[in-house]
């Protein structure tokens, strides 16, 4: 009696542990290590919730690449990027956080080479001519000067991280088109800095896609999100000045960290 009671409880144990087995299923794997380099784009500012140790790169835990870390569980996290970052900061320390381990990176740039800011400050405080000669200035550059830049950025990360999946994010387009009522600019500066904005995205995409790295399309995910739109994921002038034309935490959440999930 008590040899049946004794195999009939190891029978239990066994068939308890094999119930649980069967409902745990395989373990959760981690995510390749990931690091997020490029800059202000990437680095949230404007999204709010600001990583204190930062400090003027103004990373935020509402930009992307933390969106992306919490819902992935890397294996690693290395957030690098940079508020005013240009091609050469990327190259000279951003890519030390790459290695042979790096899983997938992930990046803006380009906008800064451009002069992105005192575009918008000379358009902002200049006439419709000013803007325009300011703006062709910046697209004679991304046409001539910007491809060998980001040549460099992108031959580094592939030298530092060559097994990486690498996602070259673009910029959004900054104002809804047609823009009706819309304060502040003129209609020919908004077209103009739209139509720039187009350029530098192009070139972009063509240098990323010449080194076999993916491309996403973030003008396409803020479409209807942009200035004027009436649910704007962009910043127009705001306090803080320096997050004025930088996507909101919405930007972010609904408009770059999809595309990077889309393209991972």
């Amino acid at each position: 009696m008590r040899l049946t009671r004794r195999l009939s409880a190891v029978a239990a144990l066994i068939f308890g542990v094999v119930l649980t087995l069967m409902g745990a299923g395989p373990a959760q794997a981690a995510a390749p290590a990931y690091v997020a380099l490029g800059d202000s784009y990437s680095s949230g500012n404007g999204a709010g919730n600001y990583i204190d140790s930062s400090g003027n790169c103004h990373r935020s835990n509402n930009a992307y690449p933390a969106l992306w870390e919490r819902a992935n569980n890397p294996s690693s996290f290395s957030f690098v990027a940079c508020s005013g970052a240009v091609t050469s900061d990327v190259t000279g320390s951003q890519v030390s956080a790459l290695n042979s381990s790096t899983g997938l990176v992930s990046i803006t740039i380009g906008g800064n080479d451009a002069g992105f800011a005192d575009v918008m400050t000379t358009c902002v405080l200049g006439s419709d001519s000013t803007c325009l000669n300011r703006i062709n200035t910046a697209r004679n550059f991304v046409n001539s000067t910007l491809p060998a830049r980001l040549d460099s950025v992108y031959n580094a990360i592939k030298s530092r991280a060559p097994n990486a999946h690498v996602v070259v994010l673009g910029y959004p387009r900054f104002y809804t088109e047609p823009s009706g009522i819309c304060l502040g600019l003129s209609q020919t500066k908004r077209q103009a800095i739209n139509d720039a904005s187009d350029l530098l995205n192009s070139v972009i995409s063509a240098r990323a896609s010449a080194h076999g790295f993916t491309y996403g399309n973030v003008a396409a995910a803020f479409d209807g999100h942009e200035l004027c739109s009436g649910d704007d994921w962009l910043h127009d002038l705001a306090l803080p000045t320096w997050e004025a034309y930088h996507p909101t935490a919405l930007g972010h959440s609904g408009g770059y960290y999809p595309v990077l999930n889309a393209n991972d």
